[in-house]
């Protein structure tokens, strides 16, 4: 109640003498919170974001809704900050997600604006601008799927060989998604992070924006925690983006497999740091919502690790930790 209170004082600053209303708008997996804000006299709403400053940074938010924004992607514009304070007002984008208006008539429509808007961003990429994903990090993120989803959701703790074989999968990764052409990677680009407007796709919480692999943003998409679709559309989809990427001259590989390819391993990748990450959401933070979404992003995972003989060995530990029924079947 008190960081609210300064947030309704901040704001009368700016509109002194005018009725000011807010209404949550939406919280995110951080410490953020953001509210929706309406002016006496003002025909639009906007938007407040309250970022605690011994929690949150501002800065990072408001320099890459800079660069996103020069690329032509839409994303909010920020208006007013008071960054020691932890206080942003944007502009509002709306409170239609992807996630409430996806279905089969509307997804093609919508996730070639998601694409239009993602090829605007990996367009504009230059190298030692932002953050680089580098083996370190990438390494960071998996590790939380042995610490957090295994041990601390599951209760299962790796014997020494299995740990052994899990390093040399995760190193298997680290090859193929460091020998990936780069640019710039929301991290987060999936469809509750992408807005229904009038002008295409609205693009949020893009803060934690890094240098890295092509197809991270990919995954993020078309292997959504929140939403999944059948393989067949996921295709035509990808072949849809890595047709306009060839022609507008963005680095994916020449060969659509390879590219494919690179598109499942990145995905094993996330699909492991989300595993670690819904599971810390619930066991440190108390938000338990995200365990529903747990056995989408696990069936992710299995069916890319079937498919490849060098992650395999992964379906050895899932097979602990989520263990499937199996059916077998005789042809005559």
């Amino acid at each position: 109640m008190e960081r609210l209170a300064q947030l309704k004082h901040w704001l009368g600053t700016r509109y002194p003498g005018r009725q000011i209303d807010l209404a949550p708008a939406s919280a995110d997996a951080s410490f953020r919170r953001y509210f929706r804000v309406h002016v006496e006299g003002e025909p639009t709403s906007f938007i407040a974001m309250d970022a605690p400053p011994e929690k949150e940074d501002t800065a990072p938010f408001i320099r890459i809704a800079k660069l996103f924004g020069d690329s032509g992607a839409q994303v909010p514009t920020v208006l007013d900050a008071d960054t020691e304070a932890g206080f942003l007002l944007l502009t509002d984008l709306g409170d239609t997600t992807y996630l409430s208006a996806l279905d089969a008539d509307s997804a093609h429509a919508l996730y070639a604006d998601a694409l239009g808007a993602l090829i605007c961003i990996q367009k504009a990429s230059v190298p030692d601008v932002l953050p680089n994903y580098d083996r370190e990090r990438l390494l960071a993120e998996m590790q939380l799927f042995p610490d957090w989803y295994l041990a601390r959701h599951k209760h299962i703790t790796l014997d020494d060989a299995e740990r052994k074989m899990l390093d040399t999968v995760f190193e298997r990764l680290l090859d193929a998604h460091l020998a990936e052409p780069k640019v710039f990677v929301h991290r987060d680009f999936h469809s509750r992070n992408l807005m229904v407007t009038e002008h295409g796709a609205g693009v949020l919480d893009f803060q934690d924006a890094v240098y890295g692999p092509i197809t991270y943003d990919l995954a993020s998409l078309f292997k959504d925690a929140y939403i999944d679709w059948d393989e067949a559309f996921v295709l035509d989809m990808l072949a849809r983006y890595w047709e306009a990427a060839r022609q507008i001259g963005l680095p994916v590989h020449a060969d659509f497999a390879e590219f494919h390819r690179d598109f499942e391993w990145m995905g094993v990748q996330r699909h492991l740091k989300v595993l670690g990450i819904f599971a810390r959401l619930c066991h440190r933070d108390g938000k338990a919502g995200y365990l529903d979404d747990m056995p989408r992003v696990s069936s992710y995972l299995r069916k890319a690790c079937q498919r490849y003989s060098e992650l395999r060995p992964l379906i050895r530990i899932l097979n602990r930790s989520d263990p499937v029924d199996e059916t077998v079947g005789y042809t005559f």
